[in-house]
């Protein structure tokens, strides 16, 4: 029996999911500005009670690791990890990218749909995105990107492309078929995270790290007078 927990605040959405065999049988999820650090180990106690399961009943913990918030992706991974420490269970970690990309797919993309471009907002015109195929398989490395008009010209050309994301709105001017402006959701990391169990692709508890793509930089607050 097939157990896992999935953790997703790489984004403003912070959600929560628990699968048992290949199947969602539990979500939590809210997009309360900055509460992830309040609400994401209540959601995972909220769902646990729900179904009367306890950690050790788990067979993994399932982690988004980015690219995306820098907060958000540090709760996710401090929650993560204090659940497999404390239940002895591997950890499994699924590009925020990867996500979006099998939301697309049960969202239904276009006919014909050549491409997906999964695309995490990072400010002004810049995004976190990579490549992927209909059927979900990335096919260019992760990067950040400052859009304009000539980015993924030759993507645009070879036929219908999907653009999925919280930076979606911001790419309209783009020739795309189709445009979703949404967050990454725990549950879409079923897909790629069944298929991590199944070739024991786990993480090293102690030494994991978020995939930040770009380093944290601290500003200081302009005065307000």
């Amino acid at each position: 029996m097939h157990r896992l927990i999935f953790i997703e605040t790489s984004t403003a959405l912070c959600s929560t999911a628990l699968a048992e065999d290949g199947r969602i049988v539990c979500t939590r999820r809210s997009s309360e500005p900055r509460a992830h650090a309040s609400q994401t180990a209540v959601f995972v106690k909220e769902m646990l009670d729900e179904l009367g399961w306890k950690v050790s009943d788990l067979e993994a913990v399932c982690l988004s690791k980015g690219p995306g918030s820098y907060t958000g992706l540090r709760v996710g991974s401090s929650t993560a990890k204090g659940l497999c420490f404390g239940g002895k269970l591997p950890l499994i970690a699924v590009s925020t990218l990867d996500i979006l990309a099998h939301q697309a797919i049960e969202a239904g993309l276009p006919e014909g749909c050549t491409a997906i471009l999964p695309m995490v907002d990072a400010r002004r015109m810049e995004v976190y995105t990579a490549i992927y195929s209909p059927s979900g398989e990335r096919q260019s490395e992760i990067s950040p990107v400052v859009l304009d008009e000539n980015s993924f010209a030759g993507l645009f050309a070879a036929g219908p492309v999907a653009i999925i994301g919280d930076a979606a709105d911001k790419c309209k001017f783009l020739p795309a078929a189709s445009f979703c402006q949404t967050c990454p959701e725990a549950s879409a990391m079923l897909v790629p995270a069944m298929e991590k169990l199944a070739k024991k692709e786990f993480e090293d508890v102690a030494y994991f790290e978020p995939f930040y793509l770009k380093q944290f930089i601290a500003t200081t607050p302009k005065k307000l007078f």
